[in-house]
């Protein structure tokens, strides 16, 4: 987060639209791959310059570029300028801290969504922003460079033809995309959802420090998460509720269809954000019954040898004319005393069920 404003403050004094990368460099170059196709007709290639991506514009199939990384502005620049994005728009895609949104161009529609994975050795999300510019018969997405992405059963499905996706429209497409991100946020709901049991079981049995940051851990990713989907679901209905003609009839049925998985996961972020606080409860209370139980049997402890104390101390004086001391038994007798004592003392509390 203090690189993030770092680099965000590189922006300051710069007019609206500047263009200035802010987020996490991929290493190597940008990579821009075209696919392009209709009913009949599928083409696929990786461009080296983003000049080999104009002449697709005037087609009348439906092309998907796909910019993997964006670092270098001058792509974003050069797209932009083709395909007549806003200044605005532009400057969004480059500032990787967006909240998801959607904004109505007229021409074209501009989606910001959040790509999620889980890291398994450290158990923490990592988000990747994508931004996802529909047009009439183009779908534009940048994606910020992150090692892999979600969306290669798409690719396959268009592959493969004679099914949907190749007979519809861009708009098609893009809801492809919309709900491959959203049905990858069931994946990394199930890994949290068996780190939440792990811990229930682990809080149950043996309650420990690592216990305790193991659940303010998962409850910020919570948080995170939260941060990253609650928004969606206002874009998924922004584009089924919306007047755009961009967004056929046809495909507002299936975009509710992800307006529902999206309620879903946000259902889930919450029962887990309870579950995580009363797991906190819990803890709380296991430590406090533990201490309880320590002080039970410490305090036992030092009851059983008040009496004994008094015994010891009693003939600890050093008075002249005690009549026990001179008594030939009195040594033993004053253990079995003390013994007798600790015996019903004992006896006693476990009559009490103190022990």
């Amino acid at each position: 987060m203090p690189e993030l404003i770092k680099s965000r403050s590189q922006k300051a004094g710069l007019g609206p639209g500047a263009l200035i990368h802010i987020g996490d460099k991929k290493a190597g170059q940008v990579e821009i791959t075209v696919i392009d196709y209709d009913a009949e007709h599928f083409e696929k290639k990786q461009v080296n310059t983003v000049d080999e991506c104009f002449v697709f514009k005037s087609k009348p199939t439906v092309t998907w570029i796909n910019v993997d990384g964006i670092q270098d502005t001058s792509v974003t620049e050069k797209l932009g300028g083709c395909y007549g994005f806003h200044p605005l728009v532009m400057e969004d895609i480059l500032n990787t801290d967006q909240r998801p949104k959607m904004e109505d161009y007229g021409d074209y529609l501009y989606i910001v969504l959040k790509m999620l994975y889980y890291h398994k050795d450290t158990s923490q999300v990592i988000t990747e922003q994508i931004s996802l510019i529909l047009g009439s018969n183009y779908v534009v997405s940048f994606q910020e460079g992150l090692e892999g992405d979600i969306f290669d059963p798409v690719r396959e499905r268009i592959k493969v033809g004679s099914n949907r996706i190749r007979k519809l429209g861009a708009d098609y497409l893009a809801y492809s995309l919309i709900d491959s991100i959203v049905d990858s946020y069931f994946g990394i709901l199930e890994r949290f959802g068996e780190d939440i049991e792990y811990l229930e079981e682990e809080l149950v049995t043996n309650p420990e420090s690592g216990t305790l940051h193991a659940i303010h851990d998962l409850k910020r990713e919570m948080i995170f998460l939260r941060k990253s989907v609650w928004p969606l679901r206002e874009v998924i209905n922004a584009l089924d509720r919306g007047e755009s003609p961009l967004i056929a009839e046809a495909t507002g049925i299936f975009l509710r269809d992800v307006y529902d998985h999206t309620i879903q996961v946000i259902d889930t972020i919450e029962t887990f954000r309870d579950m995580l606080s009363g797991m906190l409860d819990i803890y709380l209370s296991s430590i406090s019954n533990k201490m309880n139980e320590v002080m039970k049997v410490l305090t036992i402890i030092a009851t059983i040898f008040i009496p004994l104390t008094f015994i010891v101390g009693l003939y600890g004086m050093n008075f002249r004319y005690m009549p026990e001391l001179q008594w030939r038994w009195g040594y033993p007798a004053v253990w079995i005393v003390m013994l007798v004592a600790v015996v019903l003392m004992v006896f006693y509390f476990r009559r009490k069920k103190w022990m």
